[in-house]
Formats: structure tokens, sequence, C-alpha cells
């Protein structure tokens, strides 16, 4: 499917509540939980506790404005900062940091990082230690070669991103492109820990059909490797729901650490 005949994310933008109730919410008609809540959250969740990820200060660089990937994290980096393409995510996870009217409810996630953690009976104390390691939420700007000026970040000790570099890239050199700006702002021995969709070709959101880069796992090992990244871990969970709001096959997780 050409990438020209539907919608960019980064170029286009979207509609970013409509994108959460279809794929992050807990609406009855929302089938991807298996897939875009359980398995990132647990697969988080089990490499930051075996203390094998260490440091202070986390970058996630993601598509959309959720935020319960991140649970665990606010639990090991006590600084984290957000980097996004749109002003209206921007705004939507912004209304959930300040507790503003209007903002979207990740009670059934912040739940769910409780179970992880055997604490169920601290739901709320989830969503206000995430709060508090939060320090920024930036634009980001992959054109420019700081992505995120005029900010200069300092390296960081780990990033995440998540279904982001196949909605930005529109073939294999942009994706090499996009994977090689975000390894530069991690440090020397810097793990980036990536989640992302395998085999697709599209996704709606807000009633528009956009753009995915279709890639397999091989592809994405061989990725890491010219790019200077060990990989550490690797895990694929086939795709558990029918839907034709997207055509991934699986979703995978994988940890590489850069070079000292």
């Amino acid at each position: 499917m050409d990438s020209t005949t539907h919608k960019l994310y980064h170029v286009h933008g979207m509609h970013s509540r409509s994108h959460l109730d279809l794929y992050f919410s807990n609406k009855e008609d929302m089938v991807f939980a298996e897939d875009s809540l359980k398995f990132p959250m647990a697969m988080i969740h089990y490499k930051l506790s075996t203390g094998q990820i260490e440091g202070t200060f986390l970058v996630d660089i993601s598509i959309s404005s959720f935020i319960h990937h991140l649970y665990s994290a606010s639990k090991f980096f006590k600084k984290i900062v957000l980097l996004r393409f749109q002003e209206k995510c921007i705004m939507e996870l912004n209304r959930w940091l300040h507790d503003r009217t209007g903002a979207y409810d990740w009670s059934h996630t912040s739940s769910a990082a409780a179970e992880l953690e055997g604490t169920r009976d601290e739901l709320q104390e989830k969503e206000m230690r995430l709060r508090s390691s939060i320090v920024q939420i930036l634009k980001c700007d992959f054109e420019q070669e700081n992505i995120t000026s005029p900010v200069l970040l300092p390296l960081a000790d780990c990033i995440i991103s998540a279904w982001l570099l196949e909605m930005i890239s529109k073939n294999e050199d942009e994706y090499m492109k996009n994977l090689e700006k975000i390894i530069k702002l991690l440090k020397p021995g810097g793990q980036l820990l990536l989640i992302g969709a395998l085999d697709t070709t599209y996704w709606f959101a807000g009633g528009e059909r956009f753009h995915c880069f279709k890639y397999n796992e091989e592809f994405v090992k061989n990725a890491f490797g010219k790019l200077g990244l060990v990989i550490d871990y690797y895990a694929v969970q086939r795709r558990r729901n029918v839907s034709n709001l997207t055509d991934y096959k699986a979703i995978l997780f994988i940890i590489g650490h850069k070079g000292e």
C-alpha cells in the first residue's frame, strides 16, 4: 500500500482522543488491550525489575498521548522527559499531568500497574508517582539535527519509544535515519526499549487512514546492529484480536544498549 494514498502521522496530525479511545481505553469495544496495554506494561515492568536497566534520566519518545507504559519507569527513574510531535498530543498530556478537568481517564491502567507491582491498594499513588517524575513535555522535529531544538537535553540513561518509527518512516532508509536520531539522545551504555508493530501497513484514528511502514523482526534486529546497538532482550507477542482498524501481525519488544 503506497504511503501517498493515506496520511502521515507526523505531517498531517491525528485526533488524539480518538486514538486513545480506539487503542488504549477501557471501553467495551476496545479489543487491543492484550497487545497495546498489557504486553508493553508487563514487559517494561519485568525488565526494569531485574535491575539490569539503571539510571536517573529517561526520555520517552512515542506517538499519541498515552502514558500507561511509563508507570514502572517512574519507579526507577527520577526524571522523565516526554517528546511528542503534535501540539494536540502535548495538550492532552498536560491536561492529564496537571489533573485538569476533562483529562483522560487512565485508572484502568493504574490498576493494572498496581497489580503488576503487587500493590493493588495504591492506585492513586501510581499516577501521582508518574506525574511527579515527568519534568518536561517537549515538541520534537526529526527534520532538525537536534530534534528538541532549541532545547538541548542531556544524554539519557534510557529511552523508551513506542509505535513511533513505523508511523513516521516511509521506507527503510527513513527508518534507519530516524532510529539513528533517537540513539543520539542516548548516553554510551544507555539502553533503548523499543515497542513496535510488525508487518503493518495502515491504522485508523478519527475516521482517517494513516500510513505505517511495514517491517519484520529481522529488519529491526539488523537495524539495531548497523547502528551500534547490542541487543539485550527480544520478545514478540502475536496479535490477539480481530479488527480492521489496523493490520499488524504482532507486537515486538526489543532492548538494545549503546556501545561504550
